[in-house]
């Protein structure tokens, strides 16, 4: 098990000192807000994530529904201004 490049052995050794610098009382209140950080940081790169899929999707409908000159229209368009 690895988070954030952390073992399991440092991981105990960080628990272990944060339960003697804060307290048995402390420590689950600390967790909780800590959970609740992680948890909204994850819903708002979730919501930046969604918009900027949709975002892209649109951009790719625009791209998509603009028609790009035919051949024809465009040889005739150098004729009339060969012409003019």
């Amino acid at each position: 098990m690895n988070i954030f490049g952390i073992g399991l052995p440092e991981m105990a050794v960080i628990f272990t000192i944060a339960l003697l610098v804060f307290g048995p009382k402390k420590l689950p209140e600390i967790g909780r807000s800590f959970g609740k950080a992680l948890r909204g940081f994850q819903d708002a790169s979730r919501d930046f994530e969604s918009e900027f899929t949709r975002e892209a999707k649109q951009l790719e409908e625009a791209v998509a529904t603009t028609k790009k000159p035919e051949p024809e229209k465009i040889a005739t368009a150098k004729e009339d201004t060969a012409n003019s």
